[in-house]
């Protein structure tokens, strides 16, 4: 990368770190994106300027990854937003009068159609007899009621404090991508749980160092890995779907409270979505479930 680019790329990451607030993992996929665009750059077109930067450089840099199979649509995607965002911020700095991101199309990408566990199969999942009457079993059960009750992603569930529950409103509070906040209403008997767990869990450990709700054996945070390891093996109890993850969980709240007549702008608040586009992939069940009533109740259908 140019030593000119190289400034306002790290003025940037600070942007996106501290005023936008991006997690870390966010940040290191728009400093690699950004760091390969500018080191394909310096490689084809040596010593070019930021403002001397064309939209056929772009679309050349996007050629070349899909020829050698480098990247599908959906990373592709992930690329230009990258660029759209940077070159947006120079905008703003001054350090240029016009995007060259406007003269870049989107590839299309496939309809994605998420997977889900059925309403009858979810409805087993919480049989007691799953569960150990220990410590980890009452803490696993929890995971996968939160996850299934709520749709909060794995991150959201693992950094969900204590103080972050209004037990009388029966909501909770959580913190999503970009530090975005929103309140999702969970049920009185969920309520109970988590209130049970919080007092059983204070008298198991005598003090703990961080608010979260959930904790593993030593009265520790859980972490990502342990979440995914959990879900999959009670998941796989009762479902033959390929995939097995706590996003399933998120999924499946999504469409069946989709398929039960929530509208759509409200399964987007409670997912945090920032969009409808995000939110119109659970529409799909709905139609499907419609098409099945039309079948067997209309007499010519």
């Amino acid at each position: 990368m140019p030593h000119t680019h190289q400034p306002y790329l790290t003025e940037f990451l600070a942007y996106l770190k501290f005023q936008k607030r991006y997690s870390r993992h966010t940040l290191v996929a728009y400093e690699n994106d950004l760091t390969g665009f500018f080191n394909f750059l310096e490689l084809q077109y040596a010593g070019i300027e930021l403002p001397e930067i064309k939209a056929i450089f772009i679309r050349s840099w996007l050629a070349a990854m899909k020829e050698k199979n480098e990247a599908e649509a959906k990373t592709l995607n992930r690329k230009i937003s990258s660029l759209k965002s940077f070159f947006k911020f120079l905008m703003k700095k001054g350090v240029i009068d016009i995007t060259p991101m406007d003269a870049v199309a989107t590839p299309k990408l496939p309809k994605r159609v998420p997977h889900f566990v059925d309403e009858k199969d979810m409805s087993r999942l919480f049989d007691p007899i799953r569960f150990a009457n220990d410590w980890m079993g009452k803490t696993e059960k929890l995971i996968l009621v939160i996850l299934y009750q709520t749709g909060i992603r794995k991150s959201e569930l693992i950094n969900l404090q204590e103080g972050h529950i209004d037990w009388g409103n029966h909501t909770i509070k959580v913190l999503g991508k970009g530090n975005k906040e929103r309140i999702i209403p969970v049920s009185a008997g969920l309520t109970e749980s988590m209130k049970n767990y919080s007092k059983e869990k204070k008298e198991i450990f005598e003090s703990l160092p961080h608010p979260n709700l959930l904790v593993g054996k030593k009265g520790l945070p859980l972490d990502p890995k342990q979440v995914y390891i959990i879900v999959r093996k009670y998941l796989t109890q009762i479902t033959t779907i390929e995939k097995k993850s706590p996003h399933i969980l998120r999924h499946s709240f999504a469409t069946h409270i989709a398929n039960n007549g929530a509208p759509l702008q409200a399964v987007k608040e409670l997912l945090g979505h920032s969009s409808l586009a995000a939110t119109q992939v659970y529409t799909h069940t709905s139609i499907e479930k419609l098409k099945d009533v039309h079948k067997k109740a209309h007499p010519k259908a």
